[in-house]
């Protein structure tokens, strides 16, 4: 059995309880809305999260970990995925020449959470939000948030940055500066000339190799978790009621392509979990179940 150590467990703990809060406040959100207008392929009763759990095997063949995934498709989150992994063992030796302190030793460990969420009403905004911690010969802290709407609305983005721009603010003066530029550039799409969404925090590589920078970055990772929880289920309950039309959802159908060629493109996490022989549907669940190309 493979053996964690402290700050190991920590952060896989943290990433499982996060998981845990976001996926009951995600029902209570569809148990609330349970009598407003739905898809016509929507379930009767709110959605509820399926979870699948799930193994891998690393570079060498050995048992390396896994994680669950937890999808549910319901009658406001037309789909939304919440997952949680823990993988270990060994990168493959091109992959690792890529990773931080892995070319000299491809031993890894990395723990996270990811979710995105694709909502059934244009008017509310898909959401997109990771955090995780990874271990080479190095340790760092990485992650992100960012708001996608196809319909923006002005207040929805202010709300949302600004929440993040506090939770910097709150553990480095210089975090919502770097990280927010960060995040515009991370989500921009070359080949469309234009951002995937409105923006909000992209980070990598923040420090943990001492205790002091581990306490620091893992304090703010925490942070980005409990304002993710703070703030999108506002705004999901806002707009969950409007109306729409026909227009307005094709238009959210359109504006899903982009979501889908960021992610199969350009993403970071798809690369990784893909390389690191990660359960692909769990990988793939950020992809929109509906999308027009034109």
């Amino acid at each position: 059995m493979t053996q964690f150590d402290e700050q190991q467990l920590a952060a896989e703990g943290w990433f499982r309880s996060l998981r845990d809060r976001i996926t009951a406040e995600f029902e209570a959100i569809e148990a609330e809305g349970a009598a407003l207008p739905a898809l016509p392929n929507a379930p009767d009763a709110p959605g509820r999260f399926q979870y699948t759990p799930w193994e891998r095997a690393d570079h060498s063949g050995a048992p390396g970990g896994g994680g669950t995934m937890g999808v549910m498709k319901g009658r406001i989150f037309e789909k939304v995925g919440v997952n949680i992994s823990t993988v270990h063992g060994q990168f493959n030796p091109e992959f690792a020449k890529s990773i931080p302190g892995a070319a000299e030793d491809p031993r890894f460990f990395a723990t996270g959470i990811s979710l995105v969420a694709h909502m059934a009403n244009p008017h509310v905004p898909a959401v997109h939000m990771n955090t995780r911690f990874l271990v080479t010969t190095k340790r760092w802290f990485g992650g992100g948030a960012d708001l996608n709407p196809a319909l923006e609305r002005a207040d929805d983005s202010a709300l949302f940055r600004s929440a993040f721009e506090a939770a910097g603010n709150r553990h480095d003066a210089d975090f919502w500066p770097k990280h927010s530029a960060w995040c515009d550039e991370y989500f921009f799409i070359p080949h469309r000339k234009r951002a995937r969404g409105i923006g909000g925090i992209f980070y990598d590589w923040l420090p943990a190799d001492t205790p002091a920078e581990f306490d620091k970055h893992f304090a703010y990772t925490k942070d980005v978790g409990e304002t993710f929880l703070a703030t999108f289920p506002r705004i999901a309950r806002r707009r969950m009621a409007e109306p729409w039309t026909a227009d307005e959802r094709h238009s959210l159908l359109r504006y899903r392509g982009l979501y889908a060629e960021f992610n199969l493109v350009y993403d970071r996490g798809t690369t990784f979990g893909l390389k690191t022989g990660g359960n692909t549907d769990a990988i793939l669940m950020s992809l929109p179940p509906e999308v027009v190309w034109e």
